[in-house]
């Protein structure tokens, strides 16, 4: 089952940041609470419920503040995040440069926003398989936090972004220590049982699994799915990834009745979570058909087929199917 691989997106939750402070009118306040409501949506994966929120904080705060103030450069990073999450990358990529072009004009290159807003752009140009793209932006936002504190936890999306980006192109020496590291720095600033630990867990089991190291890879996603499970519950993005993991390190090793009910659920998690277009969902739905496929299914897996493909082309560019 070598030619199934899961479709491995490091999250960027940790860099969505709101700043939060006490404006002194009533339209910055409303913005301010929509913001608040933004963050709790999109740390639980409701991505399509957060993104009328997100868009009327940035009127609100385009309206009040003028196009280049600090404020809207954070609500345009948030409603770039959302499109992100959707899988739509098209409309998240222009909000993100804009984002980055107010906060370096305003912060100067070296700030801690211009790196938040350098790991997302760069984790954008990564999902679409634009590895020259994303590296520079990846050890550029890097430098600037390592250079305040390397073991600020802050550091962490940059730092496994860039273990990602070598993992997809096989450099597998390089991306290991930057995951075990970024593990590391958050395990030390917020404990062993963090949420957001479980991203990284992923990313490490896939890069084991791409070395055929399934015996190290399997007790991490183990770990990932219940710290996910604790965290946000059963029906969310991460827990799917995890299943989705998981269960072609099951196909690796023939152990195919183990790996189809997770297929089954994590397809069913994701399509629930985040609709039947999103690259992820392409993704499982693709592994799920090849699986049919090598057990002589076809008709189960044509159809499989067709739908992921057609779900890709909706979706969009490159780095939205299976790997």
């Amino acid at each position: 089952m070598k030619a199934m691989k899961a479709l491995i997106r490091v999250s960027v939750a940790l860099a969505l940041g709101l700043s939060l402070s006490a404006p002194s009118y009533a339209r910055q306040d409303e913005a301010g609470r929509l913001d608040q409501k933004v963050v709790g949506l999109y740390q639980a994966g409701k991505f399509a419920a957060a993104l009328p929120l997100a868009k009327q904080s940035l009127a609100l705060r385009e309206k009040a503040l003028g196009s280049n103030h600090l404020d809207v450069a954070t609500s345009l990073n948030n409603l770039a995040m959302l499109h992100y999450g959707r899988g739509r990358y098209a409309d998240a990529e222009p909000l993100y440069k804009r984002s980055l072009a107010i906060r370096e004009k305003a912060l100067g290159p070296n700030h801690d926003d211009v790196a938040t807003s350098l790991n997302n752009l760069a984790e954008l140009y990564r999902s679409q398989e634009r590895y020259a793209d994303a590296e520079p932006l990846l050890k550029r936002s890097l430098a600037i936090r390592e250079a305040a504190d390397p073991d600020d936890p802050a550091a962490a999306p940059a730092m496994a972004n860039l273990a990602a980006l070598y993992d997809n192109q096989r450099r597998y020496a390089e991306a290991e220590p930057l995951f075990k590291r970024a593990l590391a720095v958050l395990e030390k600033a917020n404990g062993p049982n963090d949420p957001d630990m479980a991203i990284l867990l992923n990313n490490l089991a896939d890069l084991y699994y791409n070395q055929d190291r399934y015996a190290e890879a399997e007790p991490l996603l183990k770990r990932s799915l219940a710290l996910t499970e604790k965290a946000h519950g059963p029906d969310h993005p991460n827990f799917a990834q995890s299943l989705n993991i998981l269960a072609v390190v099951y196909l690796a090793q023939d152990r195919y009745a183990e790996a189809e009910p997770l297929l089954k659920r994590s397809l069913a998690t994701f399509e629930k979570a985040l609709g039947p277009n999103h690259p992820e969902v392409a993704a499982v739905r693709h592994n799920l058909a090849a699986f049919y496929k090598e057990q002589g299914r076809s008709a189960d897996a044509e159809a499989l087929f067709k739908r992921s493909m057609a779900n890709r082309e909706k979706a969009g560019g490159p780095g939205s199917g299976s790997r």
